[in-house]
């Protein structure tokens, strides 16, 4: 089985995120796509994460209702700051039968060049990427790479940051959540 890893906070997940995991686990050759929720990227800032667990059972409420998506807390069991690579190798470790990709946006693409062991990510598994608007340009080494994918996903111009500022200024954002998360945010007043 092919499983596509997406990274990320997810603070709070939203529509944006599972389109986009939805249509690599429909359009592409992944058989399914794992949310690993991650305590702390080494990029961002932790103070304005909610708690791990609240973040993951919103991604975990988020996808039960579909099969090909799930969730994992697999980085909260190692230590932090966590590396890709790690988990990667974790990963591989306790699914020997399970083959793993990588899935990010064009944007992370580009930054790509500076991730602790890239050249070996990129030696060992294949990266889906999907579409983004963003400034600066892809390295050339990865222009026609054989182990990275363009997938035509829907480019989602959404983000977790306007969503936690709009709840904050008391803004209706219902439609961009999944409505298990919708209530979840609501019911413990997160962002607000």
């Amino acid at each position: 089985m092919k499983i596509g890893l997406y990274f990320g906070t997810f603070n709070p997940i939203h529509v944006g995120h599972l389109t986009i995991a939805n249509h690599m686990a429909e359009y592409s050759d992944l058989d399914q796509v794992w949310f690993v929720v991650t305590p702390h990227n080494p990029f961002k800032k932790k103070s304005s994460l909610l708690d791990n667990n609240h973040r993951f059972q919103m991604v975990d409420r988020a996808v039960e209702d579909y099969q090909k998506l799930s969730v994992s807390d697999i980085e909260f069991k190692l230590p932090q700051p966590n590396y890709t690579i790690n988990t990667l190798t974790h990963l591989e470790e306790k699914y020997p039968d399970y083959e793993f990709a990588l899935i990010m946006g064009e944007d992370n693409l580009k930054s790509f060049h500076k991730w602790k062991n890239y050249e070996l990510i990129l030696e060992r598994y294949h990266i889906y990427v999907y579409p983004r608007i963003s400034d600066g340009i892809i390295e050339t080494q990865f222009d026609n790479h054989s182990k990275i994918h363009k997938v035509d996903a829907p480019i989602m111009e959404l983000s977790s940051t306007f969503i936690r500022k709009a709840i904050k200024d008391g803004k209706n954002i219902r439609p961009m959540l999944p409505e298990h998360v919708w209530s979840y945010l609501d019911e413990m007043n997160f962002y607000k």
